[in-house]
């Protein structure tokens, strides 16, 4: 393990760095870890034995990918949820800058980042104990899961190396993606949620096209119209507009 006293050129000087050679997970790093923390930090693992994602699901990370968390002091739950939408353009700005092209990357509600229509990236959020954010980050960055592992109707997984030829160690990829996300966290500080909105808008895969939301067992169709000023998405129904908190998000397959 390391706790960098000396940050790399260009890390933001307000968060700490913890680069870890194994962890459980980095979600369960920051759980134990929060308590501890005096400031904002970034929480990686070269290896972690057992990642999850969403609603517990399994993540898999073989050598090579990146798995992160950062740990935030954030005790209002409404402005906790926008920075899903942060990280997700940090995300965007950091694998636009190593080597994939913007027309091939595109943000999917309400925390993944696609490339070339698959999944790359995914972010989870997790309220800690004590008025703490976590919000974890796992990238494909050499090695995308074995489609029979996924959920069914999940979009096909991708990995940045075989995608775009970029060999990105996750240290470096860490590196950007704080340096990214300290610009977008002070965007949300200064103007508040307005830009950072219609800056994941621009970048929205498939706005005024039909998806799927699921949220337990219900499910809600319709057209992906925006993403209003809470980050719940607009779907236009056949029973008029409804806005959606919080879902698992499906695209029909061939569109």
């Amino acid at each position: 393990m390391s706790t960098d006293a000396h940050q790399p050129q260009g890390w933001p000087a307000a968060y700490d760095r913890i680069v870890l050679d194994e962890a459980p997970s980095t979600m369960t790093e920051a759980l134990a870890r929060a308590p501890s923390l005096s400031r904002p930090a970034w929480i990686m693992a070269h290896r972690q034995t057992a990642g999850r994602g969403r609603r517990g699901r399994a993540w898999a990370d073989p050598p090579g990918n990146f798995a992160a968390t950062l740990v935030l002091r954030e005790d209002d739950p409404r402005r906790a949820a926008l920075r899903s939408f942060v990280a997700a353009l940090a995300l965007y700005d950091t694998v636009a800058v190593l080597g994939a092209r913007p027309e091939g990357l595109g943000l999917k509600w309400p925390n993944d980042v696609l490339l070339n229509g698959g999944k790359l990236a995914g972010i989870l959020l997790e309220s800690l104990p004590g008025g703490a954010l976590a919000i974890g980050v796992g990238v494909n960055l050499r090695h995308a899961p074995e489609p029979e592992r996924l959920e069914q109707g999940s979009l096909r997984p991708v990995a940045l190396l075989h995608e775009t030829g970029a060999a990105v160690p996750p240290e470096a990829f860490l590196d950007h993606l704080a340096s990214a996300f300290d610009m977008r966290e002070g965007q949300l500080a200064t103007f508040g949620f307005a830009p950072i909105r219609t800056a994941w808008l621009d970048r929205a895969a498939r706005i005024g096209q039909p998806l799927t939301a699921r949220i337990g067992p219900r499910e809600v169709r319709g057209t992906f119209e925006t993403v209003d000023e809470a980050g719940n998405l607009i779907l236009r129904t056949p029973r008029g507009r409804e806005a959606v908190a919080a879902a698992d998000v499906y695209f029909p397959e061939g569109v």
